[in-house]
């Protein structure tokens, strides 16, 4: 026998990850939590995909949570998703890490060169590596801006075409074309088979 009065409640929508959002900016752990469950895997893939290094990526990934939890009342909502939020703030700490990385492995570098330098006194070597730097700088400039620009972000920059084509506003398919063209001058430049 049914009774009148009871009815089959239909369970609630999952919190959608703007909800979890305004949660956590009022301080709730447990929206902390469920959106940190629902998005990590996203957000992880991301920085790997940048920084590479798993252990590196780890670490970014938890101060970009960090960096949601102390946020969260910035987000709004009008200005697009959560988790569109959330990766370019992923993206952009990613980047970060890379440069980074990479200015301190230009330093020890340079600092190993200078220690290799002082020690053995090699003045030919020093000469060679600075005009092959000079060939290239040079050989860039003859490069149209635009070949130019997209080298510089996917070879020095570290990003991928489809990020520098976001970043130029341009299709991936420009983006791909300017780098091929240049790098084919680059080569003709210099004389590398």
């Amino acid at each position: 026998m049914r009774l009148p009065w009871l009815r089959a409640v239909a369970p609630a929508p999952p919190p959608t990850h703007e909800d979890l959002i305004r949660r956590v900016a009022l301080g709730d752990e447990a929206a902390f939590e469920a959106l940190y469950d629902a998005v990590s895997p996203t957000v992880f893939g991301l920085v790997r995909r940048i920084v590479r290094d798993p252990a590196q990526s780890e670490e970014v990934t938890q101060e970009i949570f960090v960096e949601v939890w102390q946020q969260a009342t910035r987000f709004d909502a009008d200005r697009g998703r959560a988790l569109s939020w959330i990766l370019v703030m992923a993206h952009r700490r990613a980047v970060d890490r890379v440069r980074a990385s990479q200015a301190s492995t230009e330093r020890d570098l340079r600092q190993g060169i200078k220690e290799y330098q002082d020690s053995y006194d090699d003045v030919q070597e020093s000469v060679e590596t600075k005009l092959e730097a000079e060939r290239v700088l040079k050989a860039m400039e003859s490069l149209t801006a635009a070949q130019q620009e997209a080298i510089r972000l996917a070879y020095y920059g570290g990003y991928t075409h489809q990020e520098v084509a976001n970043l130029l506003r341009v299709p991936v398919g420009t983006v791909k074309t300017r780098i091929r063209d240049g790098m084919i001058r680059l080569r003709d430049k210099l004389g590398v088979a």
